[in-house]
């Protein structure tokens, strides 16, 4: 490998267009993201994520985390270069102090992609506005063993660097990806699952809901919740109990809750 290029000056071109990447208009106009933060990189490469550039602060890779990811980037294609702390911080997402942020492509993820078990678990979650909340959602899919996550319409990108980090890496799964919420029904439609539309005025508890074998468990915005298209007969609305002045959840805390449900159901909660 040729000898990274160093970089000192805050100003360099390459820097100022890695930090366009904080805007979502950049990434699309782009198909680049960009991700800090040790573990979130090792577990971007490990998910198939190709990385473009590297920039690399040797004085602050100390934790081993940090070591494993600069070492899997070395054996990467991707252009490496040098920078001194003070560019670090530039570069960095709010405190990160790991000595390494990457530039990688966006991996076309679709529907078409997705690999499912018999039996399915997926969640759909279509108008998410905030990235932590869509990051958060998708750290309980992956940690309730949920088998797949659709961005449905989406309002905000699955590669915002404040989904990235809520989701600490899992955002990254190669079973995440994003479609229009037409194609989402049609599919699962397709996919003969029982479909779940979590919405606060459904008459039916979430735990009489039957998730053993399989379903799709679908989620709403935080501003308008779901549209209507998951009004249909074929749809099944489930909602948790409220017995405060509440009348709903946050949706990232709905979503918990619905994917445990299911785990608990589906006996996996031992494993």
């Amino acid at each position: 490998m040729a000898e990274p290029l160093r970089i000192s000056s805050r100003q360099n071109p390459r820097v100022k267009d890695a930090i366009r990447l904080r805007d979502s208009r950049e990434r699309q106009r782009t198909g680049r993201f960009i991700i800090d933060g040790a573990r979130e990189i090792v577990r971007a490469l490990k998910c198939g994520i190709r990385p473009a550039e590297a920039f690399v602060c040797e004085e602050l890779i100390t934790s081993a985390e940090a070591r494993e990811a600069a070492t899997t980037i070395q054996s990467t294609r991707a252009e490496v270069f040098e920078v001194s702390a003070e560019v670090h911080s530039k570069l960095a997402f709010g405190d990160r102090e790991d000595g390494l942020i990457v530039i990688a492509e966006h991996p076309q993820r679709g529907l078409g992609n997705l690999k499912l078990p018999l039996k399915p678990l997926i969640a759909v979650l279509e108008g998410i506005e905030k990235p932590g909340n869509l990051g958060a959602i998708l750290r309980s899919a992956d940690a309730a063993g949920v088998d797949a996550v659709i961005s449905a319409d989406g309002r905000t990108d699955l590669y915002n660097p404040n989904t990235i980090r809520a989701s600490l890496g899992t955002v990254f799964r190669e079973n995440v990806c994003e479609a229009t919420t037409e194609e989402t029904i049609s599919r699962l439609r397709e996919l003969g699952l029982p479909i779940l539309a979590a919405r606060p005025d459904a008459t039916e508890l979430y735990s009489a809901a039957n998730f053993k074998e399989g379903a799709a468990i679908v989620l709403g915005g935080e501003a308008q919740g779901l549209s209507d298209a998951w009004r249909a007969v074929d749809i099944t609305p489930v909602r948790l109990p409220m017995h405060g002045v509440a009348d709903s959840l946050n949706v990232s805390t709905t979503a918990a809750v619905l994917f445990y449900e299911a785990l608990r159901q589906r006996g996996l909660s031992e494993q």
